[in-house]
C-alpha cells in the first residue's frame, strides 16, 4: 500500500556528486516529514537529512551539513538528496523514510517513521 522507491546510488570518485531520488506511492509527500538515513557497514542507522511537511523546516547531520541538500517535487510525489563534495565516510546505504501522520512544522530523526525504502547504495571511492 504505501511505497517509497529509492533510486540514484552508485559508485563515485571524492568530490563528485550524486542525487538521490525517492518516490511515494499510495500516500502523498507533500504532507508527510520525510528522513534521509544512511548506515554503514557494522554501524548503526544515523539520521542525515530531514524535510518537514510542507517543507517548512530542515535538520541536517553537522556532518553533510553545507553538502547535502534535500528537496521536494510535489507534482512527482518526490524527494530528492543531493549529494555534493562527497567524501569517502558517506559511503552507506541510503534509505529515505517518511511519517505519513507527522506534527506541523517539525523534522526529526526520532519520530517514528512509518515507510521505508528499499535502500540504495552509495560508494565514495578514488
Amino acid at each position: 500500500q504505501l511505497q517509497l522507491v529509492e533510486s540514484g546510488g552508485g559508485l563515485v570518485q571524492p568530490g563528485g556528486s550524486l542525487r538521490l531520488s525517492c518516490v511515494a506511492s499510495g500516500f502523498t509527500l507533500d504532507y508527510s516529514e520525510i528522513g534521509w538515513f544512511r548506515q554503514a557497514p557494522g554501524k548503526g542507522r544515523e539520521g542525515v537529512l530531514c524535510i518537514s511537511s510542507r517543507g517548512g523546516i530542515t535538520n541536517y547531520a553537522d556532518s553533510v551539513k553545507g553538502r547535502f541538500t534535500i528537496s521536494r517535487d510535489n507534482a512527482k510525489n518526490a524527494v530528492y538528496l543531493q549529494m555534493n563534495s562527497l567524501k569517502p565516510e558517506d559511503t552507506a546505504v541510503y534509505y529515505c523514510a517518511a511519517i505519513n501522520s507527522p506534527a506541523l512544522g517539525v523534522c526529526v530523526f526520532t519520530g517514528g517513521y512509518d515507510v521505508w525504502g528499499q535502500g540504495t547504495q552509495v560508494t565514495v571511492s578514488s
